[in-house]
Parts: C-alpha cells; sequence; structure tokens
C-alpha cells in the first residue's frame, strides 16, 4: 500500500512538472494524506520531524512553493504573521478563527460575489478571496 502511494505522489509531481524528490514526495505524501488541509510551513516541518522525514524548515518552504507553483496547492494569506498552503485548489472561501489560528473552508455555493470592478486594460480577475474572520461571541 505505501509503496502504491509513493507511485501515486510521484507521478503527481511528474505530471505537475515536477521532478520527484525523495523529499518532494515525503512532503507531498504528508500534505496529501489527511484530505483538504490549511497548513503554515512550520506546522508541516514539524509534521515531517514527527516522521522521521529529515528536512530542514528552508526546504519545507521552498517545497511549499514550489508546489504552489505547479498548481498542486494554493497560498492563502489570513494574516500578515502567518501565510497558510491550501490543499484544495478549487475556487472556495474561508473562515478563519481569531485567536486559534484555525482555518475552514467555506461550503461552495454560499457566498455570491457581483458588481465586481472591471480591472486595468490587459488584465483579468484571477481569483476572489473572500476570509471571514470568526470570534467567540461576547456575552
Amino acid at each position: 500500500m505505501a509503496a502504491e502511494s509513493q507511485f501515486s505522489t510521484e507521478m503527481k509531481l511528474r505530471r505537475s512538472g515536477l521532478r520527484p524528490t525523495r523529499q518532494r514526495v515525503a512532503l507531498a505524501e504528508l500534505l496529501f494524506a489527511k484530505g483538504d488541509r490549511h497548513l503554515t510551513v512550520e506546522e508541516l516541518h514539524e509534521e515531517a520531524q514527527a516522521a522521521n522525514v529529515p528536512v530542514s524548515l528552508a526546504t519545507v518552504y521552498n517545497t511549499l512553493h514550489q508546489f504552489t507553483e505547479a498548481g498542486l496547492i494554493r497560498v492563502l494569506a489570513v494574516e500578515s504573521a502567518k501565510t497558510y498552503f491550501d490543499t484544495n485548489v478549487s475556487d472556495h472561501h474561508h473562515f478563519f478563527v481569531e485567536g486559534e489560528n484555525e482555518v475552514l473552508d467555506i461550503p461552495v455555493n454560499n457566498i455570491v460575489i457581483d458588481n465586481l470592478p472591471v480591472p486595468p486594460e490587459g488584465m483579468e480577475i484571477a481569483h476572489v478571496d473572500v476570509v471571514i474572520r470568526l470570534r467567540p461571541k461576547r456575552s
């Protein structure tokens, strides 16, 4: 089973134009094994360490940015101090739970965006990100 998973991950990387190095395969398997997720570089690095995958924080950072450029994941800028990487690359929006640093997907079709401005000449709108910040109700 593990060999099948590794082969599948290697093929996914190749189809995206990335060479399936040992570190890329290991990080991709950690990243995609649990379905749709929102992770920071530090969180994936901690998972790699716990799984005995020998990678530096810089390698995780570089690999996540390579995965982003290849279209495997997308960057989600929720707060200025942290960048989250989203394994769900479909068009969707997010809740951000303040104080808990938790990012949740908003179900598709729950938000309708209209009246967008006309982009400048020669440009097109690539994506609209909506992040709704949540906090516990105050009594």
